[in-house]
């Protein structure tokens, strides 16, 4: 892709300050964007964000804020890419978790996608990608609230697809497998890793740069006629 793909084009992630947020934001500034960038923390200096926005979505008030700010802003490209996960048996499930995770991995995004859509409508153009995960493509045990985010977050963006397409808007959802994070070695351990690469096919877990640079092209204008699609990008973890 070249690297002056996305010049004039303005971006705005979610969650931009580490992971998966992070190697997007990184991947696209190299193309040429402008890329803003949010984060849970009050203040951040990164070089490869051109603005900064505080904004932890577990506040609604926040979530509004940043909305308001985006609504100005009017990006190009939206990636919605924050989110939390609390896993737990069903029946042990805090009704205040369940509502935070909706908070934060749903209504975040509707409402971003909301701000961000007059301004696409005017320019005639515009590309939003959803961060969804496996787990709102198949489910196990423990994660009933966190893929009742993920198949939630699926249905809005088809349904966004749907409406919007035909005005050159589209739509996606991506679905990250196991990745190589801080976050995930942190959480599964190096033995819990080794385990689930032996039900890969491809025998490892993803790299940031590989989920990034499907999250680029989905977003580019390269990209002309996929929109409406929940596309795993998990080295065949979810069918085979």
């Amino acid at each position: 892709m070249p690297l002056n793909n996305f010049s004039g084009k303005t971006v705005f992630i979610s969650g931009a300050t580490r992971g998966i947020g992070q190697a997007i934001a990184i991947a696209l500034k190299l193309r040429g964007a402008k890329v803003i960038g949010s984060g849970t923390s009050i203040d951040q200096s990164l070089e490869y964000l051109d603005e900064y926005i505080q904004a932890d979505f577990s506040d609604i008030n926040q979530i509004y804020s940043c909305a308001d700010r985006l609504r100005f802003i009017k990006p190009d490209i939206l990636i919605n890419n924050a989110g939390i996960n609390v896993i737990s048996p069903f029946c042990e499930i805090i009704p205040q978790d369940f509502l935070r995770m909706h908070q934060v991995n749903v209504f975040a995004p509707f409402s971003l996608c909301q701000a961000v859509l007059p301004g696409m409508r005017e320019a005639g153009w515009g590309r939003i990608v959803n961060i969804s995960s496996i787990w709102g493509k198949i489910s196990k045990e423990f994660r009933a609230s966190y893929s009742a985010t993920k198949f939630a977050l699926d249905g809005m963006t088809l349904a966004l697809a749907a409406e919007c397409s035909s005005e050159n808007i589209l739509a996606n959802c991506i679905a990250p497998g196991f990745t190589d994070t801080e976050l995930t070695r942190g959480i599964l351990g190096a033995n819990l890793i080794k385990k689930l690469e032996a039900d890969i096919p491809l025998k490892r877990i993803a790299n940031v740069g590989e989920i990034a640079g499907f999250v680029v092209w989905l977003a580019s204008p390269e990209n002309t006629y996929i929109t409406g699609q929940n596309i795993a990008v998990d080295g065949g973890f979810t069918r085979a």
